[in-house]
């Protein structure tokens, strides 16, 4: 792939529109046939193509190994499946609704901070709040002339100079002084994101439970979502209704038992198994 402002990156298997949607990310936006967003600082639309993503930014790139790892469009996804459990019909069907959807491989602080402002909201409300945040108060990028503006999201350090009650006017409510909170920690140095790569998951999940606002289920997918932790396995409400209608006949289970029962029944790459029954169980049931 030579240096441009447009190219193609090869792909295999990979469902954009399925990725895109799944509630990963929630600074993404559907623009006819792309999706236009920022990575790494940088300006971004991307096309579905046949066996290729068509990638177009505001500036020419030396290289393009940053959004090959965002898209994680070099993961052999036909490996990861394989690790599912055999005999499954619930995740066989779930594949088969949304084949090709991928995990994609976020940055740590602003992954983090959508998802404690994730908290009790809708995806269309997580959006919202981000874009308003993003407008605000990040840096803003190049982009080419006739597209809308394009900002990034803002630093820790932007964040924790603020005050709560301008986080509130981001229509954030009660996790504004979450978030705050979790920036302070981070320019004090009480917490650092890229320390958490190399812990073992319980380990580095205990650290993101232990900053303001940030459950286990916010924490694990920070884990999934920015370090690519594969066994983590966040339970929300979606995953929680798919678990207990197709594993357990309808019945309540309290979250201690799906998870263990997760841990148990998914494997290696419970997290991919996660991510397709969250978004097959939207997409047929909601």
């Amino acid at each position: 792939m030579s240096s441009a402002c447009e190219t193609s990156l090869p792909v295999r298997d990979y469902n954009l529109e399925a990725t895109m949607s799944s509630g990963q990310v929630f600074a993404w936006e559907r623009v006819a046939e792309n999706w236009v967003g920022v990575v790494n600082g940088r300006w971004v639309t991307l096309r579905q193509a046949a066996e290729a993503i068509v990638v177009r930014t505001a500036e020419p790139q030396a290289e393009w190994s940053w959004l090959a790892e965002f898209l994680q469009s070099e993961l052999d996804l036909r490996a990861v499946l394989a690790t599912f459990p055999k005999g499954d019909p619930h995740l066989h069907a779930a594949v088969a609704t949304c084949h090709g959807l991928r995990l994609l491989r976020q940055d740590p602080w602003e992954c983090l901070a959508s998802f404690i402002l994730s908290s009790t909201k809708q995806i269309v409300q997580i959006q919202q709040i981000v874009r308003t945040l993003r407008e605000r108060y990040g840096e803003r990028l190049r982009a080419p002339a006739g597209q809308r503006a394009a900002f990034a999201f803002p630093t820790a350090q932007r964040l924790a100079a603020l005050t709560e009650a301008e986080l509130r006017d981001c229509k954030m409510g009660f996790r504004a002084p979450y978030l705050l909170a979790t920036a302070r920690r981070i320019v004090a140095g009480e917490f650092v994101p890229e320390a958490l790569r190399n812990l073992p998951v319980p380990e580095a999940r205990a650290r993101l439970t232990a900053l303001p606002g940030v459950g286990e289920k916010i924490a694990d997918c920070v884990l999934l979502f920015a370090y690519g932790f594969p066994t983590a396995f966040p339970v929300d409400v979606w995953v929680a209704r798919a678990l207990s209608t197709f594993y357990f006949r309808n019945r309540r289970v309290r979250p201690e038992r799906l998870r263990r029962f997760a841990d148990r029944h998914f494997g290696p790459n419970a997290g991919y198994a996660q991510q397709y029954l969250f978004h097959h169980i939207r997409t047929q049931r909601g």
